[in-house]
């Protein structure tokens, strides 16, 4: 199954000159998304990971099944505020100002191996802050998987030493 197939392309959203890649027929496909969480599953199986981590929203939306399988737990990667115990936090650049992620102290024991799953992969800023979150506390990060991958905008120059592992990849 050629995962592509799934994916709808929006040409000028948000704004003008963006090629937006849209998940939710891919999600709305049960055998697309099955295959999607297969790929992820079989490329981490024998990394003997710990706990997957995602970022909101859309990493919930596949790291959670990918858990599931893996038959291990899931840590959500949060903007501030919404988790309710105590957070470490890490704070990040954006093109036009900053933002915050965080995790729950008690997420992540020293040594874990956590395996972060989001959706995208476009400038690797998100996903670095997350890795930094992660190591920061002491866990390792042993490998990034994405859904997309959009290779112009070089997310993989910010996270360089990781395993990365896109499914499907665009040039913009």
């Amino acid at each position: 199954m050629d995962l592509r197939d799934s994916i709808r392309i929006i040409e000028n959203f948000p704004v003008e000159g963006i090629s937006f890649k849209d998940i939710t027929p891919l999600l709305a496909d049960g055998e697309a998304l099955r295959e999607a969480i297969n790929q992820i599953v079989n490329h981490l199986k024998d990394k003997n990971i710990d706990m997957i981590a995602g970022p909101e929203a859309r990493g919930f939306l596949f790291g959670v099944p990918v858990a599931n399988e893996l038959g291990i737990g899931f840590i959500p990667v949060r903007k501030p505020g919404k988790l309710p115990y105590d957070t470490y936090a890490v704070e990040y650049d954006l093109e036009y100002g900053k933002d915050r992620l965080e995790i729950h102290k008690d997420a992540i024991k020293p040594g874990q191996r956590i395996a972060v799953v989001d959706d995208l992969l476009a400038t690797g800023g998100t996903v670095a802050a997350v890795s930094k979150l992660i190591e920061e506390v002491g866990g390792e990060v042993a490998s990034l998987n994405f859904v997309i991958e959009l290779t112009d905008l070089n997310g993989r120059d910010k996270l360089q030493g990781y395993d990365i592992n896109s499914l499907i990849k665009y040039d913009i």
